[in-house]
This record gives structure tokens, C-alpha cells and sequence, in this order.
């Protein structure tokens, strides 16, 4: 779960401005621009965890739906609201974490990117770019944060982010695939909106 907010960043990310790199500004400038005008956001993503041997761990499938601000994640039974000043995590059990968008963790958190502080928090680099792809490699400023580096793989005749590889600390990867992505998606602002009924009677939520 730890990667579940991260992976919504990776979409919501392309949507500020890059200030490191020339070239690969250039190519996530693009892509902020087509989310941006987007009113609705659809994404079926693959998630593929390795250990430090290359050995596969474990397959997720992970639902997003975005609209501006908003946003729900479901990886299975967890699910992931946020109203845009709220966030409401559910552990597919009987319990929901509530937590506040400015207080949300920045290693994971897409709030903090959407608020226009992604080029304060990483440094970024074009590895390589054809006609039809480039490939961006992305570093945390701070040392402490719990992954080493994110590689993007950008589709450039779809303006779309293709895929991506999240190396963390202990040289683990978390191999990303885009399975669709729908930026013209008629989404209900309902579907962001807490509801405590849709969720286990026993749910405790904790502030």
C-alpha cells in the first residue's frame, strides 16, 4: 500500500511545471497540458513488486479516477478517497485512516505535487527519447524519502505516461504498467465524496 499514493502522483505530477531538465520539461509539459484541460481522468494501471534479486513478489491491479484535485484509488478492497482538502484511506478492513491534504505525507503524497511543489522535492533528468518515447529519470532531494529514484517512460504520440519503475531503499522495484488511460472520462463528483455507509459497520476511523 505504501506505493498506492505515489502511483496517483505519477499522473498528477505531469501537471507541474519541470524546472530541471530543458528536454524533459519539454515532454512533461505536454502531458501537464493535456491534464490539465482534462475533466475527467480514467486509469487501469498494473503494478509488478520485484526484490533485489529481480525475483517477482507479488501482481496489483489499481483502478484511479481524477477530477482536478480529486481523486479515488482502489487496489482491490482498499480504496483511497480525497475530496481535495481531505484524505480517507480504507485498509479493505475495518479501518480508515483520515488525514488532511497539507498534512499529507510528501514522500507519497500528490497533494504536495499538485501544489505546485514537485520541482521543489525532486530533480529530474531525460535518459533517452526517440520520436515516439522518452524516458525521465526522477531523484528525491531529500535523502530520507524511502525510494531511490522513479523512472518514467513517456508515450510522446499519445502524450501519456506509459509506464514507470519505482527503485526503492532497499533496491526492491515496483515495475508500473498502464493498462488504459481516458482523459475525456465523465466523471460523478459523488464518486469523491466520503460515504462512512458504503464501509464495514465495525470501520473506526482514525484522525
Amino acid at each position: 500500500m505504501r506505493y498506492l499514493l505515489f502511483i496517483a502522483s505519477l499522473f498528477i505530477i505531469m501537471s507541474v511545471q519541470a524546472q530541471n531538465d530543458p528536454a524533459a520539461k519539454t515532454v512533461l509539459d505536454q502531458i501537464g497540458s493535456k491534464v490539465k484541460q482534462a475533466k475527467g481522468i480514467l486509469v487501469k494501471l498494473q503494478l509488478v513488486s520485484k526484490n533485489s534479486k529481480g525475483k517477482a513478489m507479488g501482481t496489483k491491479s489499481i483502478n484511479l479516477k481524477m477530477k482536478g484535485d480529486k481523486y479515488q484509488l482502489q487496489q482491490g478492497a482498499v480504496e483511497i478517497v480525497c475530496d481535495g482538502t481531505t484524505i480517507y484511506n480504507f485498509d479493505g478492513a475495518n479501518t480508515i485512516t483520515k488525514s488532511s491534504v497539507a498534512d499529507a505525507d510528501q514522500t507519497l503524497s500528490p497533494q504536495k505535487l499538485l501544489a505546485g511543489n514537485y520541482d521543489k522535492d525532486f530533480t529530474f533528468k531525460l535518459l533517452s527519447q526517440t520520436t515516439s518515447s522518452a524516458t525521465i529519470e526522477l531523484s528525491p532531494k531529500d535523502k530520507r524519502k524511502n525510494f531511490q529514484k522513479v523512472t518514467l517512460v513517456v508515450d510522446k504520440t499519445k502524450s501519456a505516461l506509459s509506464s514507470a519503475t519505482i527503485l526503492d531503499k532497499s533496491n526492491n522495484i515496483t515495475d508500473v504498467k498502464v493498462l488504459s488511460i481516458n482523459y475525456g472520462a465523465s466523471v460523478d463528483d459523488g464518486v469523491f465524496k466520503f460515504n462512512k455507509g458504503k464501509y464495514p459497520k465495525n470501520v473506526e476511523i482514525i484522525d
